[in-house]
């Protein structure tokens, strides 16, 4: 099968899909994909029907009933019936498309979760023709797919029916930043980062702005104002549909409020708390929510065990939060060239500057092994507390080498990240006083210390820091 020219990139996607739909095992396959929307799920899914004969049916918010109808219909469209059949209910359907040839290709179900909203009953009827499907040696293969993450992440877990059935669990996650900047078609680093700072890697987002791409870093400001803060943009309101597409979002107002917290900056619990007005006990569910649905990652300190901080993953409800929530009436009412000029400080402290630390972390990740001296076991930051001088230490990347028993980890890199600050021997030495604190309780003896800057370093700096530019964080260019 040839992946659609219309799917940019997702090569690896469409490999593990092809790879399922071309089992021939006799035994049923059950596959899961989810993402959050706007990745382009539905074009690979659909793609994998169309090419190998299957039944793809996208499921709509709709009561049982009428989700059984439109079922019917398009189980009659892939058969070419006259008329389609007629189920009465969710257990007679499943069992109609378990009779079914299984040369016919795999039965795609598309937005699942619209379907188990309202008929709580259908995994654990999936699973029981799964496994009598496997009895009976029967090839049935069974894909879902679903964009609200908090319930496709739990059709899988503890003792969810279909826990243990699933020989595919993939996840559609935005692209990288590099591979964003090629979709944009930029070619200027500086420009990338201010775009991915807001539209992150999310596919769709260029065609919410009808492909308008800005030109160069001059342009930015324009591009923001003509697009994402322009009321009669899909962008505009894009942040907030995110949130409620959630299914088990319930108080949306407090949702707003525990995300407008992190993105202010508020990132640990008992932060996030006194801002919003409530006690760590009660918003203990809605980070977890938040985390499960893709919103808000956790990231622990890899220096102190059991303390982490809280971050919005999705760079439009950072700048959605930072920049529009809090005057968007002016927006609405078409007043966005005040409202991003004064905005503006707030966007490179709040939005820009903790985005990019993030970019520098991803880097670090996906960095060969050659440049930290071994491939990483863990990229993280941290904090170095300096009793000594009554203060403390943020470092922004953190590269731990993996863990051997009976051994000192090895640290193998500490970096510190400005976005806007040429960066000097000042930044080099607090991370050589960070790294002699740490060479206690860690083995530091070829720890390399890094700066990562986007406006660039002062001359002179020991050639042995290393130095990290926008052009080298975006060396995929070449």
């Amino acid at each position: 099968m040839r992946k659609p020219e219309r799917i940019f990139a997702r090569d690896d996607e469409w490999s593990y899909l092809e790879r399922f739909a071309s089992r021939t095992a006799n035994r049923p396959q059950l596959g899961v994909v989810s993402g959050r929307r706007r990745q382009g799920k539905t074009y690979l899914v659909q793609a994998l029907a169309e090419q190998t004969g299957g039944l793809y049916f996208g499921a709509t918010e709709a009561t049982e009933t009428e989700s059984l109808g439109l079922f019917a219909m398009a189980v009659g469209v892939h058969l070419g019936l006259a008329s389609p059949p007629r189920f009465e209910s969710w257990d007679e359907a499943v069992r109609f498309v378990f009779s079914l040839d299984p040369a016919s290709g795999p039965f795609v179900i598309d937005e699942f979760p619209y379907l188990s909203k309202v008929s709580p009953a259908l995994p654990s009827i999936l699973q029981r023709e799964i496994d009598q499907a496997a009895s009976a040696g029967r090839r049935t293969s069974l894909l879902l797919c679903g964009s609200a993450m908090s319930v496709m992440g739990g059709l899988l877990t503890g003792s969810a029916p279909l826990r243990g059935r699933a020989s595919l669990e993939m996840i559609v996650r935005p692209f990288d930043y590099p591979l964003a900047a090629k979709f944009w078609g930029l070619t200027d680093p500086r420009l990338a980062a201010l775009v991915h700072s807001v539209a992150g890697g999310t596919p769709a987002y260029r065609r919410f702005v009808d492909d308008d791409v800005p030109e160069s870093v001059g342009d930015f400001d324009d591009w923001v104002l003509r697009t994402v803060l322009s009321p009669v943009n899909p962008l505009f309101r894009e942040a907030r549909y995110l949130l409620d597409e959630e299914m088990d979002v319930r108080d949306s107002a407090l949702y707003h409020s525990v995300l407008a917290a992190v993105a202010a900056g508020n990132g640990t619990r008992g932060g996030i708390a006194n801002y919003v007005g409530r006690k760590s006990t009660d918003i203990g569910h809605h980070l977890t929510v938040l985390e499960d649905s893709g919103l808000v990652r956790r990231q622990d300190d890899v220096f102190r065990s059991r303390r982490s901080t809280y971050r919005v993953a999705e760079p439009l409800v950072v700048f959605y939060h930072v920049v529009m929530r809090p005057q968007w009436g002016l927006l609405e009412s078409g007043r966005a060239q005040n409202v991003w000029e004064a905005a503006r400080a707030r966007f490179s402290s709040q939005v820009v500057g903790p985005h990019f630390e993030q970019l520098c972390r991803d880097f670090a990740l996906s960095a060969p092994a050659e440049l930290f001296g071994e491939l990483p076991g863990q990229i993280g930051a941290g904090i170095v507390p300096d009793h000594g001088r009554r203060t403390q230490i943020e470092i922004d990347v953190v590269v731990l080498a993996p863990t051997v028993p009976g051994q000192r980890r090895k640290l193998l890199s500490l970096g510190e990240v400005k976005w806007g600050e040429v960066m000097g021997r000042r930044h080099v030495e607090r991370l050589e006083r960070a790294r002699q604190l740490l060479s206690r309780d860690y083995d530091t003896s070829d720890t390399v210390l890094a700066c990562y800057s986007g406006a660039g370093f002062e001359p002179g700096l020991d050639p042995k820091v290393l130095t990290i530019g926008l052009d080298e964080l975006y060396k995929s260019f070449a």
